[in-house]
């Protein structure tokens, strides 16, 4: 294998983590603060993930041994913290979880209407991606891979066609509004759209520990979200309303994606069932390498790999948790993915800052300042995620 290949490897796998159901909420999220406030708070945002980026991954270089993400806390913090990461990491898998189940049963409902012209009741969506992707979590990695890589052809070629579709229908006069006022509410948001420091253990092996490569790899990498990010916040805002019944700002007051509202303005078949297959594949992706990351998380965390029905049990424990939020909470999908960026402010924000205060290249003044900065900014975004709830 060439040295291009891993590189390029690790550039899309850290686009490919960011990159997932989160961009159905981030129009919505953004819509009080207007298309120029939101451009700004992408970009920084992205800065922000860039620098604790390369924090954690200085500090993954700096451990003697290849470490997960919670061995690298138990390593610079001690046992303490690493229960603390423990419990923010369930936490965050979990908010995920219960994000994508809300967020997909509503389509799966439209999907068999659609294909039968039988609506079935609303109880039964949240059901049907449990035992759907259920099945593909508890056959292991190499089947859900197989079922993903489905999933990312048909993320990929409907997010293409609503690009075409939808450019030469944005209004400008959309785009002008503004208030940088509300910039904070979309904050919890966007911090749950750029997470992918999980991978950067990984990606540290895959490129045998290069540090040059691994810091262009997560630029580049980090680079095509934002990039993503802001073509689609031109096409959402340029052509969804922003107020009324069927506004962007409506549906963050029901909890719903950006869908309905581009749906509701353009009142075209062909489109609305682009966004709602765009919608699906987005959701799905993520749902499946989440929910695989968690049963496997739980079976590991817990040592259910010893007992007769352990897989069963992470399986079970996998969804039954955030299928008790969807139920409790059926429009829950904002609601989901806010606690999520609560998590990702702490897991990974806070964390990496406080790993690397231990390191010996982060005595100096300067670095400190940075490594202070960090933290304060991380928990101005956890407290703004406890007053948008």
């Amino acid at each position: 294998m060439s040295d291009k290949k891993p590189f390029l490897g690790a550039i899309l796998l850290i686009s490919g983590t960011a990159i997932g159901a989160g961009m159905l909420a981030i129009p919505v999220a953004t819509s009080f603060a207007g298309f120029f406030p939101s451009l700004v708070l992408l970009t920084l945002v992205w800065f922000f993930f860039f620098l604790t980026a390369w924090l954690m991954l200085d500090v993954n270089l700096a451990c003697e041994r290849n470490v997960n993400f919670i061995g690298m806390v138990s390593h610079c913090l001690g046992k303490g913290a690493k229960i603390v990461c423990w419990i923010t990491y369930l936490l965050l898998l979990y908010s995920l979880n219960a994000a994508y189940i809300s967020g997909s049963s509503s389509l799966f409902i439209q999907g068999i209407g659609s294909l039968t012209g039988w609506t079935p009741p609303q109880w039964v969506g949240p059901l049907l991606p449990f035992f759907l992707f259920g099945i593909f979590v508890y056959l292991g990695t190499r089947a859900a891979d197989r079922a993903n890589r489905i999933l990312m052809v048909g993320l990929i070629a409907f997010y293409v066609l609503l690009v075409c579709f939808l450019s030469p229908r944005v209004e400008t006069s959309n785009l002008l509004p503004f208030h940088f006022s509300s910039v904070w509410l979309s904050l919890p948001i966007l911090f749950t759209s750029y997470g992918f420091h999980i991978i950067i253990p990984t990606l540290t092996t895959y490129l045998n520990h290069d540090k040059k490569k691994l810091r262009l790899a997560i630029f580049i990498g980090s680079l095509v979200p934002l990039i993503v990010y802001i073509l689609w916040e031109c096409l959402i805002l340029g052509v969804a309303p922003l107020e009324g019944e069927h506004g962007l700002q409506m549906a963050w007051k029901e909890g719903d994606s950006c869908v309905v509202p581009v749906e509701y303005a353009l009142h075209n078949p062909l489109i609305g069932t682009l966004a709602n297959l765009f919608s699906f594949f987005a959701i799905l992706t993520s749902f499946l390498g989440v929910s695989l990351s968690l049963s496997d998380f739980l079976a590991e965390g817990l040592n259910m790999r010893r007992f007769t029905w352990g897989r069963e049990c992470a399986c079970l424990l996998t969804f039954i948790p955030p299928l008790f939020f969807v139920y409790l909470y059926p429009k829950g999908f904002i609601m989901a993915l806010q606690y999520a960026g609560l998590f990702v402010a702490i897991l990974l924000c806070i964390f990496p800052a406080l790993m690397a205060w231990t390191l010996p290249q982060y005595k100096s003044v300067s670095r400190r300042l940075l490594l202070y900065a960090i933290i304060l900014a991380s928990s101005l975004v956890v407290l703004s995620d406890f007053i948008t709830k």
